[in-house]
């Protein structure tokens, strides 16, 4: 019950704010006045065009999974009364009498992949799960019996997904790696001393990995002072290390050996890594990066970059330290994109 009343006031307050966005949606509506300067509705919704692309997305998705489960109801109530049964005993005769009983190798199974996370080894443990795994095994044997029902039958989806919102970034001269000319581009704000960034760089090796040519990975600078504020200085040397080619060796000495940030750290990369040191030094005491670095930060933030790390996959953002599957769906249905 507590989720439904959570579902319904998400639905209803997404619904006014899109209401509100439509209504004064008119372009060049002027929306206030400033000492006879006017702000249009323009101006406001192109600096909101993420968050509201967002909140359009929410709805889509709310609408989309309630037309899914009408459409399972459905299909069980048709099957049902053509065998002359309810649909409890429909349930029963298809998916529960065909689901096998969880085995204790099973749950030892689960037991050792997980027990870095479970706490205690004791019966309560494994029936718990034991009626995890059960559960499971009943929801893949009522999926599969809805999807034979489905294909049986003539589905038909009207609701139409929302544009996708796609953030303009500029690359020019960012360092990079993956196929120059690669299909998907993904662009990641983020600052050297996160240790979120840091816990993404594997998956990010993995994404280079799998996919090649196909991806090209793009940095951009996006040290935030007031957590972490040592990490500008480090953006700013590894620009320096990029003038002399070796951007990618610095910026992993930079991670590995995150917080340390000092001016003789700061060389001592340039040495390991091979830097020309007495080009390094007038690079990084003259400031020559400074600019740059804070014109990364402006146009994450205009982009709506809040924090780090942040992804735009040809320009959809994804936020935070995310598994390889959230990326690799993105990616994957920007490939299937370029195929229609």
């Amino acid at each position: 019950m507590r989720t439904r009343i959570h579902q319904s006031v998400l639905i209803s307050f997404l619904f006014a704010a899109c209401f509100h966005v439509s209504a004064a949606s008119v372009k060049g509506e002027p929306l206030a006045e400033v000492g006879g300067v006017v702000i249009t509705s323009e101006e406001v919704e192109k600096s909101l065009a993420g968050q509201l692309s967002k909140l359009e997305e929410q709805i889509y998705n709310l609408k989309r999974q309630r037309i899914d489960a009408l459409i399972n109801d459905k299909l069980l109530e048709k099957e049902a009364a053509k065998r002359g049964i309810s649909s409890t005993a429909l349930l029963d005769t298809e998916v529960t009498s065909k689901v096998g009983l969880v085995t204790e190798q099973e749950i030892e199974s689960f037991y050792q992949a997980h027990k870095a996370q479970i706490k205690g080894d004791d019966p309560k443990v494994r029936g718990q799960i034991r009626s995890h795994l059960q559960n499971q095994k009943l929801q893949a044997r009522r999926d599969a019996f809805l999807e034979t029902l489905r294909s049986q039958a003539k589905v038909v989806i009207h609701l139409k997904a929302p544009p996708v919102f796609r953030a303009d970034i500029k690359l020019d001269g960012a360092p990079f790696k993956g196929g120059k000319n690669a299909p998907v581009t993904i662009v990641e704000f983020t600052d050297v001393h996160c240790p979120f960034c840091q816990k993404v760089l594997p998956t990010l090796t993995q994404i280079l990995s799998r996919y090649g040519d196909k991806v090209k990975l793009v940095y951009k600078d996006f040290p935030i002072d007031s957590l972490l504020p040592n990490a500008r200085k480090g953006h700013e040397a590894a620009r320096c290390a990029h003038d002399q080619g070796k951007f990618w060796p610095y910026h992993d000495k930079l991670f590995a050996a995150s917080p340390k940030a000092s001016p003789e750290d700061l060389k001592t990369y340039a040495k390991e890594v091979g830097l020309d040191l007495s080009a390094f030094d007038k690079c990084f005491s003259s400031g020559k990066h400074v600019k740059a670095v804070q014109d990364d930060i402006e146009e994450g933030t205009r982009v709506g970059v809040t924090g780090t790390p942040a992804f735009f996959i040809n320009g959809r953002q994804i936020t935070g330290a995310q598994p390889l599957e959230t990326f690799a769906k993105m990616i994957d249905d920007e490939l299937g994109r370029m195929k229609k």
